[in-house]
């Protein structure tokens, strides 16, 4: 039978007991103690463990396990403090927004590790320099992000896929080409030599686009040459595009490259386009997402900075 909980049963408004409860439960999860909790609030360690009692009550959810010197979270619990704390921090923020009437506070963005490690974290210090009072938290991963469980206030991701429920907006186009050092190419003979791709080491990430990429990038370039590459048991996967990168610059084989991602890495030579005159093939696209159209401060000033970094010209070379 669905238990139904009498805190949503009151018109949806939360009573002042409650808000307390709640309050009560934030303090007690942060510090995963009675005791600490008890102190902060000014409260006994008995009339803080009677609160999370009536809670757990009121929503028909066991918050806690409780062990003889310590307490720890359920899963249940872990999601409630994760939404509460989500909300508390943005009370907090329009707060701060108000006093201030400019731009500050936290703002999270979530990446694909690849994009995080090419494209933000090297520009990072711009965006700082503009915008000092945001304090920039990023977080990396190759998961379609839950943003009301984490915080999310903008995601970046590489795919062409649209995610129910969400807004989304293209942010740049990619394409991708194949590049090694100059040191593997003169090794293995590639200059100007795309058939002996076969007798290479093939870098790949196999998460690419989604997680059953596998190959896909390395057989829609080789198929739009005319060649027939396949994947054998010589070469390497990653979960990231910028390890394979990393591995061919170590003169470990010949990567998938993403024009966005390698440009400086190509025009500091530590990699090379070993075919002359070979064109790029456009891949999938860079678009960043979002809960919904409106942005508060934070994400709008962010957005039009990586748009506008997103438009420098690309230094490469063939």
């Amino acid at each position: 039978m669905l238990r139904t909980s009498p805190i949503l049963l009151r018109n949806q408004r939360l009573t002042s007991h409650q808000l307390a409860r709640l309050h009560t439960f934030e303090a007690t999860s942060r510090h995963l103690s009675f005791a600490l909790a008890a102190q902060e609030l000014s409260l006994t360690p008995s009339a803080i463990s009677h609160r999370i009692n009536t809670l757990e009550d009121e929503l028909g959810i066991k918050l806690f396990n409780r062990f003889h010197r310590r307490i720890e979270l359920t899963c249940e619990g872990e999601r409630i403090y994760w939404a509460l704390k989500k909300m508390l921090e943005d009370i907090n923020q329009e707060i701060l927004d108000i006093y201030n009437q400019e731009a500050s506070g936290i703002l999270t963005i979530y990446s694909r590790p690849s994009i995080a490690q090419c494209l933000l974290v090297p520009h990072i210090a711009d965006f700082i320099q503009h915008y000092p009072s945001i304090e920039l938290n990023l977080l990396t991963g190759n998961d379609d992000i839950n943003f009301r469980g984490y915080g999310i206030d903008l995601a970046i991701y590489f795919d062409d896929k649209h995610l129910k429920n969400l807004y989304y907006e293209d942010l740049m186009s990619e394409s991708i080409i194949p590049v090694c050092s100059p040191k593997y190419a003169q090794e293995h003979e590639l200059m100007g030599n795309p058939h002996h791709l076969a007798n290479c080491t093939l870098l790949h990430d196999r998460q690419a686009w989604d997680h059953i990429s596998d190959f896909d990038e390395w057989r829609a370039w080789s198929e739009s040459k005319g060649l027939s590459l396949f994947p054998h048991r010589g070469n390497i996967c990653f979960d990231r595009s910028d390890l394979a990168v990393i591995a061919a610059i170590n003169h470990a084989g010949v990567a998938m490259g993403r024009t966005r991602l390698i440009q400086k890495k190509l025009a500091d030579k530590e990699l090379i386009i070993p075919f002359k005159n070979s064109e790029f093939l456009c891949s999938q696209r860079y678009y960043f997402v979002t809960r919904n159209e409106k942005h508060n401060v934070k994400v709008q000033l962010f957005i039009q900075w990586l748009k506008d970094k997103v438009k420098e010209p690309l230094l490469l070379s063939k």
